[in-house]
């Protein structure tokens, strides 16, 4: 590693936070902001506290850092790759093909993501500063696996081979062995939800004979799992049509029938209201939307919204029924999500027993000096009468 000339001195009341690890500095706490491009390694430096990052010409998170004891090189970069692929070792002992290699900040590489398909790797990077860093991991990934090709995705921008081949549109992943087709070049996130694969599975277990209902199902995960967990009926909602298409796809790959349960497009707030006015009732209600909030100014709109999707979905639960509710949105805490499931219940005239929390799986693991990283929130409630 090599030093750098450019060195930011911040504020003292940083250190505590930065020694400990966290690898974000916000460009309102940098006092004199640098005339330097997106991709700028700087030294930053507060009360005899000194560490290496890549500075951010527009991002609110001016400068993220990567080491405590010089500018990363190749070398560097593939070294976190190695150390990220062992944390992931107790994933591939299962019957598992699909999982998060690299989760950014987690595994010491801010702003990148890679998610592994089979012998297909999907780079995806969430800063500018970060883009130059791509083709060091991407070296390091071919060089650390046996792959057949690298895929770069970033948002607003068509995907790119960055070594191999592109995957196949039809490629076929295996999830707790259950079969998934996952399109790489155009499907969500970087193909699939990862995130949601031990809850998934954990929910499949309370499934048995209980007719049940998927909101924004996508391609069908948790209603698979549900079949497998020996659902008596699944609804699978969704407001796509491709992704209920798909959906049916993944039943056939697992040798089900898609004939034999209800595949219905529809946005999932206009459902639930529907089947809560038809007196609808399931017994396990799924609920796994997307983000609500893109900033903390939308965190507040973001509450709302999951009090009263909370709300129709527990009038659609039978008495004793579950819960199964998700909240992907970073802005809303744990105890906010919460608040708005209580909230919910009281509006709906009913109580909520919480039987399981979790969050993401071990490929999303959560540093203990980064608490961002731990965005998801999967809580289970029986839905109880009034005393």
């Amino acid at each position: 590693m090599t030093d750098t000339r450019i060195t930011l001195d911040l504020p003292v009341t940083l250190k505590p936070r930065l020694s400990q690890g966290h690898p974000w500095v916000y460009r309102d706490q940098v006092p004199r902001p640098p005339d330097l491009p997106s991709g700028a390694w700087v030294r930053v430096r507060c009360g005899g506290f000194s560490a290496y990052g890549l500075w951010d010409a527009s991002s609110p998170i001016a400068v993220r850092v990567f080491s405590h004891h010089g500018v990363p090189d190749a070398g560097w970069v593939a070294g976190r790759v190695a150390g990220a692929w062992e944390v992931r070792a107790p994933v591939r002992a299962g019957p598992t093909t699909a999982y998060r290699w690299v989760y950014g900040e987690s595994d010491g590489l801010p702003g990148i993501v890679v998610d592994l398909y089979g012998q297909y790797a999907v780079i995806q990077t969430y800063a500018e500063s970060v883009t130059g860093l791509v083709p060091w991991v991407a070296d390091a990934l071919h060089a650390h696996a046996r792959l057949q090709g690298i895929l770069q995705r970033m948002p607003g921008s068509e995907p790119e081979s960055l070594w191999g081949r592109l995957p196949p549109r039809d490629l076929t992943v295996e999830e707790n062995g259950i079969l998934f087709g996952a399109d790489l070049r155009a499907g969500q996130k970087t193909g699939l939800y990862l995130d949601q694969r031990d809850n998934r599975e954990t929910l499949g277990r309370w499934c048995e004979g209980q007719s049940v209902l998927d909101c924004f199902c996508y391609t069908g995960g948790f209603a698979l799992y549900a079949i497998r967990g020996g659902a008596a009926t699944v609804t699978a909602c969704d407001a796509a049509d491709e992704a209920l298409e798909a959906a049916r796809g993944n039943w056939g790959l697992n040798g089900l029938d898609p004939a034999g349960q209800t595949f219905l497009t529809g946005d999932a707030f206009d459902v639930l209201k529907r089947f809560g006015e038809e007196h609808r009732r399931f017994g396990v209600v799924i609920l796994d939307p997307p983000s609500f909030a893109r900033d903390r100014q939308a965190r507040q709109a973001a509450e709302r919204a999951y009090v009263r999707l909370n709300r129709l979905a527990i009038l659609c639960v039978e008495p004793g029924g579950l819960l199964a509710s998700s909240s992907c949105t970073s802005q809303v805490s744990l105890e906010a999500f919460r608040q708005a499931l209580a909230e919910a219940a009281r509006q709906a005239g009913r109580r909520l027993l919480v039987i399981h929390e979790a969050g993401h799986a071990v490929d999303h693991p959560v540093p203990a000096h980064f608490p961002e990283a731990r965005y998801l929130k999967f809580v289970v409630s029986r839905v109880l009468p009034l005393a």
